[in-house]
């Protein structure tokens, strides 16, 4: 994927196990906190599980927008009103029908839907508020766009765990291809017993705390959280960049990865060809790092292929938030947005949160330790998901005006 257009990230909205601002989630990120996790008994049938949660009090729905009620569009309003004054300057500038919307989910309302399936099996009838339309996919995508009243490009990626690390490259095309001004991208996901459920059948469920990377790793936690940014064409004033995408798919298996990683080869290089960077360029990689079996084993290897000798710090950060599924890419941008960011100063690194037992199987990578400072330009964060569907995302921070031309 080239670009004529240089892109700018302008504003970001997050709410997260670790914080709902962006303060407060840098200082819990950069000190390695766990205090997210939580320990739930009604997730799934018959244990508990340990899942990432959001405790933030979550505002109502408008009653005009009565029809998107979930919590999973209550979370994406509690982040839209982080950015809602950016957003009327832009309605103001630009015109409503010049601002786009792409959202990455893979629950949706589903949770609803699940609290009225049990409504139904217990009284005979569904709630006379239930609507179907509450769990579908687009969902989320279109209550943001009603609740901003605009009527630009508005559609949700869902291809997993890469879904809202995906829409980066889906908004740069539309400001590229001069369709709009600014796109709205991210992603927000809630905790479900589908979801849980689902992951537990396939006995990817971590006992306890996950461990990216261990001998002794065991499966995922799950979490829930969202993160949405503003897209706009750069300029002298921006200084974070989206500076190189790449996506790729392998389609090896169903739930598995390519073993040797070759979609995940693929999305990492395409993402330095765009930047134009070099592999030890990269200052901090924030791994893909799901803690089961086969995704470790394949992303070391990838990573491994790709930076040879030039590993940059890495970590995964999903021991802090649980693998929040199609929000994951969303929220470890806006981690990796605000390292580059005035909120981390001094500049500190992501500590990799496991039991420090390595797998010889698998090539070692320089996990970042606790108090890790680190000069820091560029990173790269990588999305991988169930069939191969990959993605990999590198922003930098400028010093300088950005020359549009430049950089094509």
């Amino acid at each position: 994927m080239n670009s004529a257009t240089a892109i700018a990230i302008t504003h970001l909205g997050l709410c997260t196990p670790l914080g709902q601002t962006p303060q407060s989630v840098r200082d819990n990120l950069v000190a390695g906190s766990t205090e997210g996790m939580h320990w739930r008994d009604d997730l799934l049938f018959d244990r508990s599980v340990l899942v990432g949660q959001v405790d933030s009090p979550l505002p109502k729905i408008p009653s005009r927008l009565k029809r998107f009620d979930t919590r999973n569009n209550q979370l994406t309003l509690l982040i839209a009103q982080q950015i809602e004054a950016a957003i009327m300057t832009a309605k103001a500038q630009y015109g409503s029908h010049r601002i786009g919307i792409i959202l990455g989910t893979s629950t949706s309302g589903i949770a609803t839907g699940e609290q009225a399936l049990a409504q139904l099996q217990a009284d005979g009838q569904f709630p006379e508020d239930y609507d179907y339309a509450k769990q579908e996919l687009g969902d989320t995508s279109q209550f943001l766009q009603a609740y901003f009243e605009l009527n630009g490009p508005c559609y949700t990626v869902s291809t997993a765990c890469s879904s809202s690390a995906k829409v980066f490259a889906s908004g740069q095309r539309l400001i590229d291809a001069n369709i709009c001004d600014m796109v709205i991208v991210g992603g927000v996901d809630t905790l479900c017993k589908l979801t849980l459920n689902g992951f537990y059948s396939l006995e990817s469920i971590s006992n306890g705390h996950c461990q990216p990377f261990s001998v002794n790793r065991d499966g995922i936690n799950i979490g829930e959280g969202g993160a949405l940014f503003t897209l706009e064409r750069a300029t002298a004033d921006n200084h974070i960049l989206v500076s190189g995408i790449g996506e790729s798919s392998d389609a090896h298996h169903i739930s598995a990865p390519h073993p040797e990683g070759q979609g995940a080869i693929a999305a990492m290089q395409a993402a330095l060809e765009m930047a134009n960077l070099r592999p030890e360029q990269i200052d901090y990689l924030n791994l893909h790092g799901t803690a089961t079996p086969k995704n470790d084993a394949m992303e070391s290897r990838a990573v491994q292929q790709v930076f040879q000798s030039h590993l940059p710090a890495c970590s995964s950060t999903k021991p802090l938030t649980g693998h929040t599924l199609g929000a994951a890419g969303a929220i470890e941008a806006a981690f990796c947005y605000l390292l580059l960011s005035d909120y981390n100063k001094p500049q500190y690194l992501p500590p990799q949160v496991w039991d420090q037992q390595a797998d010889p199987d698998n090539p070692s990578l320089p996990l970042v330790n606790v108090n890790t400072q680190a000069k820091i330009q560029h990173v790269m964060s990588n999305s991988f998901a169930f069939g191969g569907s990959n993605a990999s995302v590198i922003f930098s921070r400028l010093t300088v005006p950005c020359d549009a031309k430049e950089r094509a």
